[in-house]
């Protein structure tokens, strides 16, 4: 009497990586979509890797030439895209860290030391602190509109650096380093 080796349970990982070659094939055409679903199917509903493996087993081999075309040329696209998102994108003023002080608020009000007219900008806004080991720390001062660093809404003070992007309301500069460059 011969003893058989019970067949390994399909994993999560298992399926996924059938359904994604069942995705792969369909979207080259290879599978109709009437085929997809039902292996797709199978797939959920397989107990074992031996039932994953047949689902793909009769599949024609990838044409790997044309895979790697088609990804170059996909990588081409998207660089292309982002180069031509940054070249249409606006250039921001540039916002100098002060050398000479260690607060720096920002606002509409005219006590503010950078003085922005622009109503979506708060009447003391945002606050630019120096920390004692030489760092900035930026910290939104209760602004309707909100204080973005790098795109992101600041929820609480944050850290930042010469090359950060910050925006107080809709009015957005690039921080840099030396004296400030926006008129008071």
């Amino acid at each position: 009497m011969g003893s058989t080796q019970p067949p390994y349970r399909a994993s999560d990982s298992d399926r996924d990586r059938a359904i994604d070659e069942l995705r792969d094939r369909a979207v080259e055409g290879r599978l109709s979509p009437e085929t997809f679903i039902g292996r797709v199917d199978m797939a959920l509903r397989a107990r074992s890797r031996h039932e994953l493996d047949d689902l793909v087993a009769d599949l024609p081999p990838r044409n790997t030439f044309r895979q790697r075309v088609t990804d170059a040329v996909a990588s081409v696209s998207e660089f292309v895209a982002r180069v031509q998102s940054a070249w249409r994108r606006p250039r921001l003023p540039k916002l100098a860290l002060p050398e000479t002080r260690d607060r720096f608020v920002v606002g509409r009000g005219s006590a503010c030391d950078l003085v922005l007219s622009d109503l979506t900008v708060s009447r003391v806004h945002a606050e630019l602190r120096r920390e004692a080991d030489g760092s900035w720390m930026l910290i939104d001062l209760g602004s309707l509109n909100g204080t973005r660093l790098n795109g992101w809404r600041l929820v609480g003070p944050a850290r930042v650096r010469s090359g950060d992007e910050v925006s107080f309301g809709d009015c957005g500069f690039l921080l840099s380093s030396g004296q400030p460059s926006v008129p008071r």
